[in-house]
């Protein structure tokens, strides 16, 4: 994902691109959740973050000790759809709880049935596993929001259809909370397909879309997206939250329009 924003970047004119502000995070306001975790167990933590000095935490990390790489790694950051956070359950020395975020049958949901749900709210807007598995969020509602406007942004000139994509990030974390659930962090990947809906029209890629389709006009366009997801699932039968994700295009493909091609 981070990669993706320095490829975009590096696609715009000079002209266009934002210079870079240095940043960081609050960490005398952060919240982390350690967890205590079994000799031999994979190490990671959660860290509850803030951009802005004394403001409430408005982004959900988690650090993955990386033993090839000989260090730790950000490999997850979700943006809060609300800064109260869940409530994790703590052992009186202040550590977390792990639980197993996929095959477990003491939760109401696993990474793998979040990941569909989250899946169909792009897809179908929740018309199947979305609004079954998750409880209306803000965050869930923007979700299916980006289904009902892509859908018809272009009218009867073309179309734009969401999808899953082969997920290449598979690894998902979990906290115990206190009433006996877990916050459940994940990954997923998705595309939107916009094409033509005739011959004749083309679709031309926007600046943000040179470093990948260098300005040539397509009949379709498919883009690549990475996201970040969390969300809260009850121990007893009932629906999920979902409280934030976040998502970056990684990649745009397409056919060039015929003259396009005869000039290649």
């Amino acid at each position: 994902m981070s990669v993706s924003d320095y490829t975009e970047t590096e696609g715009l004119p000079a002209a266009d691109r934002t210079p870079y502000k240095p940043w960081s995070y609050d960490t005398a306001n952060a919240k982390l959740y350690i967890p205590r975790l079994a000799a031999g167990q994979d190490r990671w933590f959660a860290a509850a973050l803030s951009d802005q000095k004394g403001k409430a935490p408005s982004r959900l990390a988690v650090f993955a000790e990386r033993p090839q790489h000989k260090r730790w790694e950000m490999v997850s950051v979700v943006d809060l759809a609300n800064p109260k956070l869940p409530d994790i359950a703590l052992y009186h020395d202040g550590y977390a709880t792990a639980v197993a975020a996929d095959g477990n049958k003491h939760l109401a949901a696993d990474a793998s049935l979040l990941r569909a749900a989250v899946l169909d709210n792009f897809a179908t807007g929740g018309m199947h596993t979305g609004t079954k598995v998750f409880a209306p969020t803000e965050a869930s509602k923007r979700q299916i929001e980006v289904h009902a406007k892509s859908g018809t942004r272009f009218g009867d000139q073309g179309t734009s259809v969401f999808a899953g994509a082969a997920n290449r990030y598979t690894d998902a974390y979990a906290l115990k909370t206190t009433d006996g659930g877990a916050l459940i962090l994940f990954s997923h990947m998705h595309t939107q397909t916009d094409a033509v809906a005739y011959s004749g029209l083309q679709i031309n890629p926007g600046k943000e879309d040179r470093a990948w389709l260098h300005d040539v006009p397509r009949t379709s366009i498919t883009y690549t997206f990475v996201c970040n997801d969390a969300a809260t699932v009850p121990a007893k039968a009932a629906p999920s939250h979902l409280i934030g994700y976040t998502c970056a295009r990684t990649d745009a493909s397409g056919p060039p329009v015929p003259s396009w091609s005869d000039r290649a």
